[in-house]
């Protein structure tokens, strides 16, 4: 057995709420595990990590974080395979854009194989809170913030890395209606589109709800100088399945490397689909669509994993997209992600990581 060169704290609760959760109705994001983990970076350094029971915590009212916006996060998921064994779906993806996410907010970096020992340390901890199942999954929200009590604006010199976790069930239950944003942007060029930034979830709230209240699930993000070109769809990527291509914009400094688009784009690739990661015009989706040419439009994202998309909404005109049935690639798509995760298939491409 390989040992790590990391230790760690760890007190169990005496009060498990385990036996108090519906698993037949988890709301998403409400129902909380039984402990946390926590570590802090003081004088240059991280220091040891601890596990806890899950609970409230005390800040300082001039926590930097709360003022001036040092907050990172990273969202994934555990699965319960049908042999029984808890498994993790690509954690290194997430740790590496964890670090990209840090030096991108001038934050403290956290090595990869740190953040993978923290993972799985708390998730071995609360392995029983991994749904049994098959359509749930236990979401995990690793975080960090600056952790200064001090007004002034500059780099903080402390921070609290976090992980708590949560079983979850569906996102979106259903196909969603997108509207483009004509007027307010995601990111511009040299932003910090492309880090996890609690941020730029902030700034999109106020759009979304504009559209929200037209009766939209959530907006195409268009790019920040000309809104003519796609960039992301609410907090997911997007992507279109065009003559018969899956077509989804290229990555760039205002759009985030998504792990499940990534997925997405490499199981296209494994069964010889064309793929077409480049710019897309908002006039080449309206054409596609208007032509017949598209069949499927979906977002890929940690927590939704597959939402197909049934209705884009541009300068007060609808545009409808075909029904379920044209949807086979996205629903096979999602059927395969799934049966690699939850162990139904060989995972062939090394995704899957034992907890």
């Amino acid at each position: 057995m390989e040992t790590s060169k990391y230790t760690i704290k760890a007190t169990r609760t005496q009060n498990s709420k385990i036996n108090e959760v519906d698993w037949d109705n988890i709301p998403f994001g409400r129902v909380f595990s039984d402990h946390m983990l926590v570590m802090d970076f003081k004088d240059g350094k991280w220091g040891e990590p601890e596990i806890i029971p899950f609970g409230d915590m005390a800040l300082h009212p001039a926590t930097s974080a709360i003022h001036y916006g040092q907050s990172i996060f990273e969202g994934m998921k555990a699965y319960r395979t049908k042999d029984g064994d808890p498994v993790v779906f690509r954690p290194e993806m997430n740790a590496q854009r964890f670090r990209k996410s840090a030096h991108r907010m001038c934050m403290a970096d956290i090595p990869e194989d740190l953040f993978l020992f923290c993972l799985n340390e708390l998730l071995r901890f609360d392995d029983q809170w991994v749904p049994k199942k098959s359509t749930n999954s236990m979401y995990i929200r690793p975080f960090m913030f600056a952790t200064d009590g001090y007004t002034g604006i500059k780099p903080s010199e402390t921070y609290r890395f976090m992980i708590f976790t949560c079983p979850v069930g569906s996102y979106y239950t259903e196909a969603i209606n997108l509207k483009i944003e004509e007027d307010y942007t995601r990111a511009a060029a040299g932003g910090v589109g492309a880090a996890k930034a609690a941020g730029n979830y902030a700034a999109s709230l106020y759009p979304a709800k504009l559209a929200q209240d037209q009766g939209y699930h959530q907006l195409i993000w268009t790019d920040a100088q000309t809104h003519e070109y796609v960039e992301e769809a609410g907090t997911m990527n997007i992507l279109f399945v065009i003559d018969g291509k899956l077509v989804t914009p290229k990555e760039s400094d205002t759009i985030l490397a998504g792990i499940t688009k990534r997925s997405v784009i490499e199981v296209a690739k494994d069964w010889g689909m064309t793929v077409e990661e480049r710019k897309i015009t908002v006039k080449e989706i309206i054409e596609a669509i208007e032509e017949g040419r598209m069949t499927e439009a979906f977002g890929a994202g940690t927590a939704a994993t597959i939402a197909p998309v049934k209705m884009i909404g541009f300068k007060g005109k609808e545009y409808h997209l075909p029904g379920e049935e044209k949807r086979t690639f996205s629903k096979k798509v999602v059927e395969e992600l799934d049966n690699i995760k939850y162990g139904r298939i060989e995972d062939r491409f090394g995704w899957v990581k034992k907890i």
